[in-house]
């Protein structure tokens, strides 16, 4: 008897033991998912993709072309991860003194809605926020606050993106999006979602 798969792997990837993958995922062309990892549902992994061991991935992700995600690394729901961005997991490597395993490895956590585009480096023991937006070639060096869009070398925020992907225009205290509608409210350097009017 064979056992029919809710997901999708293509013939060239390799998927190790202990892995798990959720519903409606497709892993494409000669991407790598190591043992111990969690996928969840509807995740896109697009080609040459490496997921290292015990990663988590949340569902309704998408991983676009040749980007590797670390042991120590946690994506949330609805990331995005643009064409050749980076993630590491260690702070001073050095070839002569290796640091290989978990305890040496330290943790990045990417929170629900956040896009990293194409190119960028998150430099590992960062948080990037809930619906932040990284730019292309940005490098992040430090955690990122929740719906902050963050550009340059080292990245800095230079405004605010809405959840739906809008940036949104300058503003003092409150701004709705023009796109959706979403209300936003400024506390300090805290932006919090109101509602949709």
């Amino acid at each position: 008897m064979s056992i029919k798969k809710d997901f999708f792997v293509h013939e060239s990837a390799y998927v190790d033991d202990n892995v798990t993958i959720g519903a409606g995922t497709k892993i494409w062309h000669f991407s790598h998912i190591q043992s111990g990892s969690k996928i969840g549902r509807k995740v896109s992994i697009g080609q040459n993709v490496n997921v290292g061991n015990n990663v988590r991935i949340g569902n309704f992700v998408k991983i676009q072309n040749n980007v590797s995600v670390y042991e120590g690394v946690t994506l949330e729901d609805y990331v995005f991860c643009g064409p050749s961005m980076v993630f590491t997991n260690v702070i001073d490597p050095r070839c002569k003194y290796p640091q290989r395993g978990a305890e040496f490895y330290h943790k990045t956590l990417v929170k629900t809605g956040a896009s990293i585009g194409a190119n960028a480096t998150i430099v590992c023991g960062n948080i990037v926020g809930r619906h932040a937006f990284i730019g292309a070639g940005a490098v992040v060096t430090k955690d990122v606050p929740d719906y902050a869009l963050m550009l340059g070398v080292p990245a800095k925020r230079v405004g605010w993106a809405c959840e739906c992907g809008e940036i949104l225009p300058k503003f003092d205290q409150h701004v709705n999006c023009p796109r959706c509608g979403i209300t936003y409210k400024l506390q300090g350097e805290i932006l919090i979602a109101k509602s949709a009017e």
